[in-house]
């Protein structure tokens, strides 16, 4: 049985505790807010962010951060992405001797770092740290629905460890070697799902969506071949998976925050009134930046970054895309 530190208890984290409860560990995990670790405590379920889902009675709640990392194996972040620095600078040494695992996708908008590259710079290059990505709405995890999804690392022991705690019947997990590759397969397909939303609410069609899912892979691989993933990993889960369970599922949000300005709701609005976050929204402007600063090809990612952030109209948008020079497909 492994200890396991679960640090946030968003809807992610909260499923993923549930996952490895049932697989019998010792798992506690911790919640920013006092309040939320308490209700957890007393009530064993999550109303906000789990509703209707009962939490097994082997998980512990905390609002306090070494209390919850005390004698850990392992430490599973699950934080929105811009908290997770403010986090780690807080674990600090208390992450010595332990494997790191990152459920955090995007890409931090000042540095540009992924995720892993955050951890790295904090805890230093040797903390073994895996990643954990693939189609997994936390929802459909939290009820059993069957579930695959890959554990990245370059360290193949850490990631074959991740992988044992939380396989089991509902929960397939892979291993991989491509960290790059997982990690940006997970953060990027955010944006393109923003563009399928847009899609769905600005009227257009089935054709357009499956267009617009197929060239957004196409660019998802031009910038992670760029950064030095091997572009057969956008083809695995944590690329093509994650890309079509989140621009498809009513219960994505990021598809949704997109439906919502392609029916001409304004973004400020629209994310005021959410209580989870958006990865998409962040990761839009990181990867707009990355792909200029590389001369990476993204015209669906410059788009919705035109749509978000300068308020572009969905349909000039569209046009912009459907009337660029005609081009030969080529993958890649």
């Amino acid at each position: 049985m492994a200890r396991i530190a679960v640090i946030g208890a968003g809807s992610w984290g909260t499923a993923l505790a549930k996952v490895l409860g049932e697989n019998n560990h010792h798992v506690t995990v911790w919640a920013r807010r006092p309040e939320l670790a308490t209700e957890l405590s007393t009530q064993q379920r999550s109303d906000v962010y789990l509703p209707g889902v009962a939490l097994p009675p082997n998980l512990q709640f905390t609002s306090n951060l070494a209390e919850a990392i005390r004698e850990a194996n392992f430490i599973l972040l699950a934080t929105p992405s811009h908290g997770l620095r403010n986090v780690v600078q807080q674990i600090g040494s208390l992450a010595s001797g332990t494997i790191v695992i990152s459920s955090v996708k995007g890409i931090e908008t000042d540095s540009l770092l992924r995720m892993s590259q955050v951890i790295a710079a904090l805890l230093g290059e040797s903390a073994p740290v895996v990643v954990l990505s693939g189609p997994s709405l936390a929802v459909e995890v939290a009820n059993h629905i069957p579930t695959a999804i890959v554990a990245a690392g370059n360290d193949f022991a850490a990631a074959k460890a991740v992988q044992d705690i939380f396989m089991n019947p509902y929960f397939r997990v892979y291993t991989h070697h491509d960290v790059i590759g997982v990690e940006l397969g997970g953060a990027l397909k955010n944006i393109i799902a923003l563009a399928a939303g847009i899609v769905d609410g600005a009227g257009f069609g089935d054709n357009t969506k499956a267009a617009l899912m197929t060239r957004g892979l196409v660019e998802i691989t031009r910038l992670g071949a760029k950064l030095g993933a091997d572009p057969m990993t956008f083809a695995g889960l944590s690329g093509m998976g994650d890309l079509f369970v989140t621009c498809m599922s009513r219960k994505s949000r990021n598809r949704y925050v997109g439906e919502q300005i392609g029916q001409g709701r304004k973004l400020p609005e629209i994310l005021n009134e959410m209580m989870m976050v958006a990865e998409g929204v962040r990761t839009t402007q990181a990867a707009y930046r990355l792909a200029q600063q590389h001369g990476v090809e993204m015209p669906i990612t410059s788009e919705v970054y035109h749509i978000l952030f300068e308020n572009k109209d969905a349909k000039q948008a569209m046009n912009a895309l459907m009337t660029r020079e005609a081009k030969r497909e080529k993958f890649g």
